[in-house]
C-alpha cells in the first residue's frame, strides 16, 4: 500500500525510525514553512511554487535526502564528508546521530536557489562558452 499523507508514510516504520523520520519532517518544515507538504513518488516532498524542493524518505539502515545536486553537494562539501550518498541523495545513517541543522540548511538553500528552468537554461548556455 502506498502511503496518500506524510502522516501513513512514517506510521509505517518501527517506532524509533517514526521518531527520527517525524524529526527530519518537522525540521524541513521550519526551514520550508511556506512549502506545502505532499507525497510524491511514494515518499514525502516538500513543493513550492509547483517545484519540489526536497524529499525525504525512511529505510532499514538510513534516511535519505533528494535531490541533492552537484552544487548542493559543493556548497556542502566539509559538512557532509564522510557521509555517504549516490548520485542525487544523501543518506544520514540510523546508528549514527541524524545531523538535523544540515539538513535545515540544505533545506534552505535549496529554496534559495529554486530557480526557473529557463534562468537555468540561460545560465547554462553562457557558462559552457567560457
Amino acid at each position: 500500500m502506498t502511503a496518500k499523507t506524510v502522516d501513513e508514510y512514517i506510521a509505517g516504520f518501527p517506532e524509533d525510525v517514526q521518531t527520527i523520520l517525524e524529526k527530519v519532517r518537522a525540521t524541513i518544515r521550519k526551514a520550508l514553512p511556506k512549502c506545502e507538504e505532499t507525497i510524491r513518488y511514494g515518499i514525502p516532498a516538500f513543493n513550492a511554487g509547483g517545484k519540489t524542493i526536497l524529499y525525504f524518505a525512511g529505510y532499514k539502515s538510513h534516511v535519505g535526502v533528494y535531490p541533492v545536486t552537484p552544487d548542493v553537494k559543493a556548497h556542502f562539501k566539509k559538512e557532509l564528508a564522510g557521509i555517504k550518498g549516490g548520485k542525487g541523495t544523501i543518506r544520514f545513517p540510523l546508528d549514527r546521530a541524524i545531523p538535523y541543522a544540515l539538513i535545515a540548511r540544505i533545506a534552505k538553500y535549496k529554496l534559495s536557489n529554486n530557480e526557473s528552468p529557463q534562468r537555468r537554461r540561460g545560465r547554462s548556455e553562457s557558462s559552457s562558452s567560457l
